[in-house]
């Protein structure tokens, strides 16, 4: 029997970059740069940005919650610099994963992988059923009832959630091109709805409820005052996620090493705009102590104005936001499990690629069942919990990255230079890292039980395929 490769035996960049261009796991290259910024806007805007802004302004920022949005704009600048020297140099689909392959080892890159599934698929999950409640409001607000969430057997089934999972699955089957046109049609749509609320709304902002800009802090941390803000902006960070699955669609890139930066930094940017104007026009528009404890902050602005039809389109706006997020995270999550089970960690059945479709189809299918399962019966408030820390590890593990190559391969061509290494991707880290301390404890535990299960399916299976210093061929193949 061979021996076992290292834990920590890191997959050169020749390697990484020829595997990826395998004939029997290669994408299809239709992605442009508009399609990747589209890809990013449809992954970030989602609901939060009805409903957290106004959570932000009226428990914890005021009308400095414009300051908030900065903040955390910064915070995923600095991660996003670093995804986009390493998504350009390494033009592989696989994000995080792929990336830790390449500097710090086997078993890193599988502990990130693996953690991505929180982020991706148990996101798309809490999106899901949340998509779903949502589609119930839109209807009832035309006068529509319906409902999605039906008894069967004596369990509340969401069908709602399960139907949209299969659809968008089905979508992402047949062709990323299709799935990309799917995706810009969704995001001109909810865009174009976010800026109409913006410029109706900027009609009836009242200057006096932008004073006082920074109300004073009440004595306690994070109500109000600079620590106010700064609590706001860890709450409006996860407004910002969903940049980083654009890096999972490298190699599907017409010219990645020009357009996942463009795409990446471009729905940062655009995203960053929305953010500040429609936060500046809320908080203008309402007083920010009327915004504490408003599940609904957008429907309160709206009804200051007479167009109640604003009201329907925020709730299309809403679904819409929330299509494009369940896209994007379905889109990510097959193709990190692809760029896994081509390194054999994973069973071949994950990489597998339709010959005319060009797609991990069969990737697609195992998780449409099984996501489907998650957002049919579990609820969203389990859901929900599971969800945030994956992101903020991908995002250490690749700024740590950035170092690392720098450092082990300077020769490499990097057609994006992340700046002022390694002061950015430190900065990033100690961002990221404190948005981690901050997540509850139960946060914490369910990730401990969640990388326990990972490291069970990695020493009893995936080890077992990686034996031996040569690259051994898949069982199936």
């Amino acid at each position: 029997m061979q021996p076992q490769k290292s834990l920590f035996a890191v997959k050169s960049y020749e390697d990484v970059c020829a595997d990826g261009e395998a004939g029997e796991h290669k994408l299809k290259r239709v992605l442009g740069p508009v399609n990747l910024v589209a890809l990013g806007i449809g992954a970030i805007i989602g609901a939060g940005l009805f409903s957290l802004t106004g959570v932000a302004a009226g428990e914890n920022a005021g009308p400095a919650v414009v300051l908030s949005f900065i903040i955390a704009a910064i915070g995923c600048g600095l991660a996003g610099l670093c995804y986009s020297e390493l998504a350009s140099m390494i033009p592989v689909s696989g994000s995080a994963y792929t990336y830790a392959q390449a500097t710090m080892g086997e078993l890193v890159a599988w502990i990130i992988g693996w953690d991505l599934v929180l982020e991706y698929a148990i996101g798309a999950a809490t999106v899901s059923v949340s998509w779903s409640r949502h589609l119930v409001e839109l209807f009832d607000s035309l006068g529509i009832p319906i409902a999605t969430i039906i008894p069967i057997g004596g369990v509340n089934v969401n069908l709602g959630a399960i139907a949209v999972i299969v659809a968008i699955s089905l979508l992402l089957m047949r062709g990323i091109g299709e799935s990309a046109k799917a995706n810009m049609a969704i995001v001109i749509v909810k865009v174009a709805i976010v800026i109409a609320v913006i410029s109706v709304g900027a009609f009836y902002v009242k200057p006096s409820n932008y004073v006082p800009f920074i109300p004073p802090n009440t004595g306690t941390f994070g109500e109000f005052g600079i620590s106010g803000i700064f609590r706001a902006a860890g709450i409006i960070f996860f407004a910002y996620i969903g940049f980083d699955a654009i890096s999972t669609t490298a190699q599907e890139a017409k010219n990645p090493q020009k357009d996942m930066v463009k795409g990446i930094m471009g729905s940062l940017i655009i995203c960053t705009i929305l953010y500040i104007a429609f936060s500046l026009v809320l908080v203008g528009m309402v007083n920010y102590q009327a915004l504490k404890g408003d599940s609904a902050p957008t429907a309160t602005a709206i009804n200051m104005t007479p167009f109640p039809i604003l009201k329907v389109l925020v709730k299309f706006g809403i679904v819409a936001g929330q299509t494009s997020v369940i896209l994007v995270m379905l889109l990510g999550q097959s193709r990190v499990f692809r760029a896994m089970s081509a390194d054999r960690l994973l069973p071949k059945i994950f990489s597998d690629i339709h010959p005319t479709w060009r797609t991990p189809w069969r990737s697609n299918m195992l998780f449409m069942v099984f996501v489907s399962l998650f957002a049919g019966f579990i609820p969203i408030s389990v859901l929900g919990e599971m969800t945030s820390i994956g992101t903020l590890l991908a995002f250490v593990i690749v700024c740590i990255g950035v170092i690392v190559l720098r450092r082990t391969r300077p020769d490499l061509p990097r057609p994006f230079r992340t700046p002022w290494v390694p002061v950015i991707p430190i900065a990033g880290v100690i961002v990221c890292m404190s948005m981690m301390v901050a997540l509850d404890i139960g946060t914490w535990i369910r990730l401990v039980i969640w990388l326990l299960i990972g490291f069970a399916v990695y020493f009893g299976y995936s080890r077992r395929q990686r034996g031996g210093p040569a690259a051994l061929p898949h069982p199936a193949e």
